[in-house]
């Protein structure tokens, strides 16, 4: 059997007394675009941490490709790429020689390097800015720049730890297709962001953290439809007809003139439930349906916001 991309059993840590994680299960498929969500100080960052050798765990297993990261970190870190939020790079040095340095610490020469180097500058729109320093550039193209790092030695993983922080909704568009195109190339993909729609709209699975410990995980689509509240509401002309067995495959109530049906996936019960009650004889005079969102989900779960 083909191991997972990333494996997280049972991970715990604390910083003294304050227990960062509690024993989190994450198993993340090999070409997988993944969404780790949590309010502020869930735990996220230490995951990521633990799992790109940056902070020791207290016990748990972490596994890259079926590697422990600890007994065989030469190969799980040489799998990972992290974007990482907060910029921590010379700022004396043109970014051009930054990315050199980036690619020789995974033992690949300027002579190799230079082909994929060259392809990322194009690609983030950063050709302009090779002779330019850290300081100099932008917030917007300070977070190319660190995908272009995290990416320069062509790993298998890629964290992606808020990379649209902070940037103009333009930007932010460009760079989620950037990543679609990556991901269509098979890379498996962490992210983790304060933009649920984002998590929405990019990963396949999707892993709520409050409190050091997962509360959820799945698709954004059985998520929204199993926790979230949506639903269709209908207006009826008239109610005299007796609709309990044209509709008994159905959970709603009642309410004067309006009925309204509890559903996962309104869009698909829609036309079952219209053909239903025309076909009762009762006469439709409106229809309103409701569609939770991730970010319901994420408030009715945790109980607060996710910059909370």
């Amino acid at each position: 059997m083909k191991p997972s991309a990333i494996s997280i059993q049972n991970l715990k840590k604390s910083y003294g007394e304050t227990t960062a994680l509690k024993g989190i299960d994450i198993e993340i498929n090999d070409g997988e675009f993944f969404g780790l969500l949590g309010p502020n100080g869930a735990g996220k960052t230490t995951t990521i941490n633990i799992l790109t050798g940056l902070v020791r765990k207290d016990s748990g297993s972490t596994d890259i490709f079926g590697h422990d990261t600890i007994s065989n970190y030469r190969f799980t870190r040489s799998q990972i790429g992290i974007s990482a939020q907060e910029f921590a790079q010379d700022w004396f040095f043109p970014i051009e020689k930054l990315l050199y340095f980036q690619a020789g610490y995974y033992g690949i020469s300027k002579a190799k390097a230079k082909s994929k180097v060259d392809e990322l500058f194009e690609r983030l729109g950063l050709e302009k800015k090779r002779q330019s320093r850290l300081r100099q550039l932008s917030g917007g193209m300070k977070r190319r720049f660190q995908i272009a790092k995290a990416l320069v030695h062509d790993p298998k993983i890629l964290i992606l730890d808020e990379p649209t922080a902070g940037v103009d909704v333009k930007l932010r568009h460009e760079l989620w297709q950037y990543f679609r195109e990556l991901h269509q190339t098979g890379k498996t993909i962490l992210l983790t962001t304060h933009y649920i729609e984002e998590a929405e709209m990019l990963c396949d699975q999707v892993a709520i953290i409050d409190n050091g410990e997962v509360i959820t995980k799945g698709t954004p689509k059985n998520l929204t439809g199993k926790q979230g509240d949506s639903g269709i509401t209908i207006n009826l002309s008239d109610t005299e007809v007796d609709l309990k067995n044209h509709l008994k495959e159905f959970s709603y109530s009642l309410d004067d003139e309006r009925i309204h049906f509890v559903s996962s996936d309104p869009e698909a019960d829609l036309p079952k439930i219209i053909n239903k009650i025309t076909k009762a004889g009762c006469h439709i005079q409106r229809v309103e349906t409701t569609k939770s969102s991730l970010e319901d989900v994420f408030l009715k779960l945790t109980g607060k916001g996710i910059n909370e």
